[in-house]
């Protein structure tokens, strides 16, 4: 499963002002000694997960994103060049210089729904992913924890999804809405039949039993009226994978969707989550 980089444009504002300042603290001071810190991040689309954690880890940095979508891959090449305050090219690396630090960066096209355990098989400080646990199956986060014990790497995931939604202002077809969104997110998104609003709970399991000492945090959207084009593109996705479920009358969705694409405001109920292996 893949997503538009005009659509990770737009959520990424967001979700770097929703993210927990605490727990990106935590995993910033657990890799702190590391020089350079070397960082993988799965998922990674347009990187934005690298410029929402970067500026706050040392001065010297080894980054390796990981995607399938090899459109997505360029896209984050290309965004990341213009954010930092200088880049350029070496040995097939992406080096990035911003705020005084030397961020080298590595694109990577992989099947992490076959083969993350080889993506694994590198040294490295920290897994970072960014929503991306709620796509993927309980099994599968069964053979990523494995994997990622076997190295005793720690993890810090954010904006998993969690089932939270309160719309502003209600309507009488949010709870069948939301009920029919949570069985379309348990379809499978490539990675078997996916946790979604089950997943951060799915993961704290899955990595305890691996010796995880596990952290979470909460990390909601809180979209106001400022929000409004995202608001809205939510409320079609939303309507839209509900159509696919045919839980949900069509005369209900296209009532809900015509109130939610302009709702005043709207939560979003996220996890954020560091664990390490003790």
């Amino acid at each position: 499963m893949s997503f538009s980089p005009e659509w990770l444009a737009l959520r990424e504002p967001v979700d770097h002002r929703s993210l927990s300042h605490e727990l990106r603290v935590q995993a910033a001071g657990h890799v702190a000694s590391a020089s350079p810190v070397r960082v993988m991040d799965m998922g990674c689309g347009s990187g934005s997960n690298l410029r929402a954690l970067a500026d706050h880890l040392g001065e010297a940095q080894h980054w390796t994103l990981v995607d399938w979508d090899e459109i997505l891959l360029a896209h984050a090449r290309d965004a990341l060049s213009q954010w930092g305050e200088g880049a350029h090219d070496e040995d097939g690396a992406l080096v990035i210089h911003r705020g005084g630090k030397r961020i080298e960066v590595l694109f990577e096209r992989a099947d992490l729904a076959r083969h993350v355990a080889h993506a694994l098989e590198r040294p490295l400080d920290l897994v970072t992913a960014a929503a991306f646990f709620d796509l993927v199956s309980e099994d599968w986060m069964d053979g990523f924890s494995a994997a990622l014990a076997a190295r005793s790497t720690p993890l810090y995931t954010t904006l998993t999804y969690n089932g939270v939604e309160h719309w502003s202002p209600p309507h009488a077809a949010d709870a069948a809405m939301r009920e029919a969104f949570h069985a379309h997110q348990h379809s499978d998104k490539g990675f078997g039949p996916a946790a979604g609003p089950d997943a951060a709970d799915a993961l704290t399991r899955s990595l305890a039993r691996q010796g995880y000492r596990v952290t979470r945090a909460s990390s909601p959207w809180l979209l106001t009226s400022a929000d409004a084009r995202l608001i809205s593109d939510l409320a079609h996705g939303a309507s839209n994978a509900v159509r696919e479920t045919g839980l949900v009358g069509e005369a209900d969705i296209d009532s809900w969707l015509d109130a939610r694409a302009r709702a005043s405001g709207c939560e979003v109920g996220h996890a954020d989550i560091f664990a390490v292996k003790v």
